[in-house]
């Protein structure tokens, strides 16, 4: 409940980066827009100044007689007319001339003496109104002053730049909703198919493993996480029909020694068998108990080791006399009838680091796997030997037995797989090998199958090389 209650609060991939990404932009060309703007009325005041200080340089000029007399000429309103027409200046404008004692000659648009000092001081060099800037350009005819030109100009009609402000707010909504939009597209993109593979995972964890994700796209990145995913999802079903077919062979196999020792104890206890039988069916009976603790011996092995409780020294070992002493003592109780067990030892010591004990349990194993393995059409041999090679001491064991076909090669290690010929000459649970595996990796090696054919198996056990004295 509380966790379909955290799902209800989650949001989506594409709608996180999406909205978060848009107020990053809004946020960011917003910042940009205010410093654009603040640029663009900046350098529109500075160039409707300077115009306007030409077209009153222009008017002092002509009001200027050749005697040297300041003269309003009859044509005046038509040629600033014309002027502020072609230096396209809108909004609140007024212009005016006024000779040296501040008398109001000319003005347009037309305004009184008395307007006049309302709006500047009596010199006539300050303007009396907030929001207005005065440019005023003097009437000289020579060194003396006549006059001046005096241009009132509104401040926000000097930074007005419509033309620009509107191309800047389309080039900035267009950069925002471009952005928004590549990123929308690319978030939809990645989230479908995480989306798939989401949902394929719960499928898997409610037991369905058929899933086929119907994606398709060019970005090696998700295609090989999508490939992963379905890979993953065939070996889940895979070891899912594996570990069921596993539960009904271990169970098969657990169940069929303790079926035949039930009956031969009933059939003793009953006396369905004469007296002089009754023993044999006892050591029959051990013999089945034996098997049954060896595969559970085995299965308890395998879980210790799978959970890591499993203590795995590392000590130099001298490996000569190590495995000699192994052979020697599985070939006390496990005699051969016309065979041979050979060992095949170098001229000086190899050095290895491991675990002695853990050591003799996987060859001890590898030489149960060889006696099971003898054929009955020839004498059966079993080599032993051991030899150093760069870094690295290996022990192989060799038979002349049956061997393993190419087809079941691939699987020897799995747990609890056991081959089709060994399934009918032996009983077990498949986790021998599996369990020595684990125990020479455990001990920074490695136990694998060399070769097998028809003429035998050769395994190697590989073991770290130690110094061949101490430091």
């Amino acid at each position: 409940m509380d966790r379909r209650i955290k799902r209800s609060k989650l949001t989506s991939i594409l709608t996180y980066w999406t909205v978060r990404y848009f107020i990053i932009l809004c946020v960011g060309f917003t910042v940009i827009a205010v410093s654009s703007l603040y640029w663009i009325r900046a350098t529109a005041t500075d160039s409707r100044l300077k115009t306007a200080g030409l077209l009153g340089q222009e008017i002092a000029d002509n009001v200027v007689s050749d005697d040297g007399r300041l003269v309003i000429p009859s044509s005046m309103e038509r040629l600033v007319a014309s002027r502020l027409n072609y230096f396209n200046f809108q909004g609140e404008l007024c212009l005016f001339i006024a000779d040296r004692d501040g008398k109001l000659l000319f003005s347009m648009p037309g305004i009184t003496q008395e307007q006049l000092a309302k709006r500047m001081n009596e010199d006539l060099t300050k303007v009396r109104e907030p929001g207005t800037e005065a440019l005023t350009t003097p009437v000289m005819a020579g060194d003396q002053r006549l006059g001046q030109v005096t241009l009132l100009l509104s401040k926000r009609s000097l930074a007005a730049s419509p033309h620009e402000v509107a191309i800047v707010c389309v080039l900035l909504a267009t950069l925002i909703l471009s952005g928004w939009l590549t990123l929308y597209l690319l978030s939809r993109k990645l989230a479908r198919p995480i989306r798939q593979v989401a949902e394929g995972a719960n499928l898997i964890r409610s037991g369905q493993y058929d899933i086929r994700l119907d994606v398709k796209t060019k970005e090696r990145e998700i295609q090989e996480l999508v490939d992963s995913f379905g890979d993953m999802a065939s070996r889940l079903k895979q070891l899912e029909e594996w570990r069921t077919l596993s539960l009904a062979g271990v169970t098969h196999e657990l169940k069929t020694p303790v079926t035949s020792i039930k009956g031969l104890l009933l059939a003793v206890r009953d006396d369905v068998v004469p007296q002089e039988e009754a023993k044999e069916f006892l050591d029959i009976a051990l013999q089945e108990s034996g098997r049954l603790e060896r595969m559970v011996s085995d299965l308890l092995d395998y879980n210790a080791m799978s959970a890591g409780s499993v203590k795995v020294a590392s000590e130099r070992l001298e490996l000569r006399a190590l495995v000699s002493e192994i052979v020697y003592q599985w070939g006390l109780t496990n005699k051969l009838p016309d065979a041979a067990v050979s060992l095949d030892l170098p001229h000086t010591a190899v050095y290895g680091i491991g675990d002695a004990l853990r050591v003799q349990q996987i060859l001890v194993n590898l030489l149960n796997n060889a006696r099971q393995a003898v054929r009955s059409d020839r004498a059966a041999s079993i080599c032993v030997r051991v030899v150093e090679r760069g870094n690295q001491a290996f022990m192989d064991v060799a038979d002349n037995g049956t061997g393993i076909s190419p087809e079941e090669a691939p699987h020897i290690f799995e747990r609890f797989y056991r081959g089709e010929r060994k399934k009918l000459r032996t009983r077990g649970l498949g986790l021998g090998l599996t369990y020595s595996q684990l125990l020479a990796r455990a001990q920074g090696g490695e136990l694998s199958l060399v070769s097998s054919s028809s003429e035998g198996s050769v395994f190697r056990l590989a073991l770290p090389k130690a110094a061949s004295h101490s430091a």
